[in-house]
């Protein structure tokens, strides 16, 4: 299989869930000893938190297209950026390499529209839910209406992401606000739920869910080894 160059660290807490997802479904494919070829690219989390508060995409733009760069020198055949919110500066990465980049909101969308879903609510930090890089991507490509928490729902949710998620810390009292906004968007009529946020997935499963629940870190994870198996073997 060709080699998956991911630009992680943002936090190391779903990066980690990233090598774990990657590695198992290359072997849920091949079998045997099988596992993923990839190659990770740890950034250091705090300069990013603090360039997102400031608002300075530019300078993130700029690190993580030097990141991919160093990905693609070192033989990725896709490149991977495994956060949901640094997707606002995608186009900085695309243009740095001549590699493939799998953007995350993508294998998210097809999962979504291959289930009939029209109507689907976006959990993740405020610049995902908030912005519009990623709920524009998914109503321009795939027709998708998204709908956000309320102004308290996105506070409660941003917060635990920042304070708790990316330290490592799973909460039931968080899981159960999480729960809550997931209730709300239902009652406003979303059929789904997007996990727009690669820590989401410690929090939220299945089983915690009264909507069906979209994990972009699996499905990421799950295409970008689909892609580098059949890349290999056309």
């Amino acid at each position: 299989m060709k080699t998956i160059g991911v630009i992680g660290g943002m936090s190391w807490e779903s990066s980690a869930e990233y090598y774990r997802l990657l590695n198992r479904h290359a072997k849920a494919r091949l079998g045997g000893h099988h596992n993923a070829r990839s190659l990770m690219l740890t950034v250091d989390f705090a300069p990013v938190e603090a360039h997102q508060r400031a608002g300075d995409w530019h300078a993130l733009g700029e690190q993580m297209a030097d990141a991919a760069r160093q990905l693609e020198r070192g033989g990725a055949a896709l490149v991977l950026l495994a956060t949901n919110t640094m997707h606002r500066v995608c186009e900085a990465i695309e243009a740095a390499i001549t590699v493939p980049f799998l953007h995350i909101a993508d294998p998210t969308g097809e999962a979504l529209r291959a289930e009939g879903i029209e109507r689907v609510g976006l959990l993740g930090t405020r610049y995902t839910m908030e912005q519009t890089f990623y709920a524009g991507r998914l109503r321009e490509r795939f027709g998708l209406d998204t709908l956000i928490p309320d102004d308290a729902g996105r506070a409660h949710v941003h917060r635990i992401i920042y304070d708790e998620l990316c330290h490592g810390v799973v909460e039931p009292r968080s899981r159960a606000i999480y729960c809550d906004v997931i209730d709300e968007l239902r009652a406003r009529g979303a059929q789904a739920v997007i996990l727009g946020c690669t820590e989401i997935t410690l929090l939220i499963k299945q089983e915690h869910s009264t909507l069906p629940v979209f994990d972009t870190t699996a499905l990421h994870a799950q295409r970008a080894v689909d892609w580098a198996i059949e890349a290999d073997h056309p």
